[in-house]
């Protein structure tokens, strides 16, 4: 399988890291199933690079370790990151989410190239990235696709899923991308507005228009 000719319209020069393979962006927000796309897309045997996986495997190196316990310890618990207590943090002051998103962001690249270096059969790459409008990486991407459910669904989700209340649930989607924005943007859309077999058959229709 490969990328159709016509969806291939970056230069390397032009492409996130410089990559020398056409990359697909793939997007959602949250509650939208991007998660479940991703694993849908894996057992059709393609290799997805997960931005979020990156992140935690950069969150457990010893560099980034020994950087949250000297420089924000009260994060720092039984000889652990508490995770939870870093995004207590992020959310009472900025300038904590600022300085250790300068620091992972910073390592990122390399992590993504550690990992781009290992799919070496698949002549394009897929890119699970949650900011990719927010961030404008999508100008970066070859394609982008977006993993879509209405925002009334996403807060029904969010309600069922983490038990947030209605009030709760909007302030969480109030702090991101409005999802239909997110839907202007995107090449392509796999609709999540109903079930897993529709998804699965959005995910199939989806592979059978880009690929060949």
């Amino acid at each position: 399988m490969k990328l159709k000719h016509k969806f291939i319209k970056l230069t390397e020069a032009q492409r996130l890291y410089g990559l020398d393979k056409p990359i697909i962006g793939l997007t959602g927000g949250i509650a939208t199933g991007k998660s479940t796309v991703t694993k849908m897309l894996e057992g059709q045997g393609l290799v997805v690079l997960d931005a979020d996986r990156l992140v935690k495997s950069i969150y457990q190196t010893r560099e980034a370790k020994d950087f949250i316990k000297g420089t924000f310890p009260e994060a720092w618990i039984n000889n652990e990151i508490n995770f939870q207590k870093l995004r207590e943090l992020f959310f009472h002051n900025p300038k904590t989410k600022e300085a250790v998103e300068g620091f992972i962001y910073a390592r990122l690249p390399q992590a993504f190239a550690d990992a781009a270096s290992l799919n070496t059969k698949q002549p394009f790459h897929i890119y699970d990235v949650p900011l990719l409008f927010e961030k404008g990486l999508d100008q970066k991407m070859d394609l982008s696709v977006l993993v879509y459910a209405p925002r009334k669904i996403q807060r029904a989700r969010l309600m069922d899923r983490d038990g947030h209340v209605e009030d709760m649930a909007e302030k969480i989607l109030n702090h991101q991308m409005d999802i239909d924005e997110k839907k202007l943007k995107a090449d392509f859309v796999i609709d999540n507005s109903a079930g897993m077999s529709e998804l699965a058959a959005e995910v199939k229709q989806f592979l059978l228009q880009v690929l060949e």
